[in-house]
């Protein structure tokens, strides 16, 4: 699933919490690193992808951009409410280079992600691919 992107296995980005026309939501799971989204400089920042149906995922990828602070939930309702926490993590600082993290889930099933930044490096950041193995 990890050489696939999220998109052609009928996810979607159903939730964000800011949007640019030039840099939309649904770039963060085309599978392409060079598209983006990006937010629009206030904390907290959040996406959530929903699956076709409810997925066992191992760990998730993320290619991100001034990105400190993540924290990542799920559920396996039909319904993007009712979270509850799978992990957090302090990403290091990189400058002219993505962020690239494999962030493990513990086989989680889960029929949504949602990922919340807390924190950036900067007054905005970008995400630039969410990928997932089972």
């Amino acid at each position: 699933m990890a050489d696939s992107s999220l998109s052609s296995l009928g996810a979607k980005v159903v939730v964000a919490a800011s949007s640019d026309e030039n840099h939309p939501p649904e770039n963060i799971i085309d599978g392409n690193t060079k598209t983006f989204w990006m937010s629009t400089g206030m904390f907290p920042q959040e996406f959530i992808i929903r699956f076709a149906e409810p997925t066992k995922i191992s760990a998730v990828t993320v290619d991100s951009y001034n990105v400190k602070h993540l924290k990542i939930e799920k559920n396996t309702s039909q319904n993007a409410s009712q979270f509850e926490p799978v992990t957090e993590k302090e990403l290091e600082r990189t400058e002219g280079h993505l962020q690239s993290n494999a962030i493990s889930l513990n086989g989680s099933s889960a029929t949504h992600l949602r990922f919340i930044i807390t924190t950036g490096y900067d007054h905005f950041v970008s995400v630039h691919s969410v990928g997932a193995q089972n």
